[in-house]
């Protein structure tokens, strides 16, 4: 598979198995086999769904101001520093990261919180890799967007934002 505009070229593909995969075994334990998700008898329901809210409004704010990286004809040809990207540098497998994060808060399913470590792991590999080529593009410049801009969470101090 070829590189397309400074992504990993299996990167789409593997968001989209990564989803598919964690939606079966979400849905799979926490409504039919209910295996894993015992803890939900001792978080409250309010409590799980506001974490399931708060996440699911970062993860959508995340998703609509860093989408802006992907849907143009035209890939942006400068590094984005606006937006989500003011904040972290991926926002868009943070979202992901996030929004599977609350359905499995949701319903406390420990199968999906193992398989949120393997996609994190995937994540951060598409990640590293798309930095090496935003570093071979724009060198200096990319270096200092990300001394001052984390990588998964927003830095906080005199040299953020």
């Amino acid at each position: 598979m070829k590189e397309k505009n400074g992504e990993h070229p299996f990167g789409d593909a593997g968001q989209l198995i990564l989803l598919v995969l964690f939606l079966s075994i979400w849905g799979g334990d926490s409504f039919l086999l209910r295996k894993s998700t015992f803890l939900s008898d001792y978080l409250p329901l309010y409590l799980r769904l506001s974490i399931l809210a708060l996440t699911i409004t970062i993860a959508l704010y995340l998703f609509k101001s860093g989408h802006v990286a992907v849907s143009h004809q035209k890939r942006p040809d400068n590094i984005l520093t606006d937006g989500a990207f003011r904040y972290v540098r991926h926002p868009l497998y943070l979202a992901s990261i996030l929004t599977y994060f609350g359905l499995m808060f949701a319903t406390a399913s420990l199968f999906s919180l193992a398989f949120i470590a393997g996609a994190f792991i995937f994540y951060n590999y598409i990640a590293n890799y798309e930095e090496r080529l935003m570093m071979l593009k724009f060198g200096e410049e990319y270096g200092n967007y990300q001394k001052r801009t984390g990588k998964w969470l927003p830095r906080i101090g005199k040299n953020s934002g």
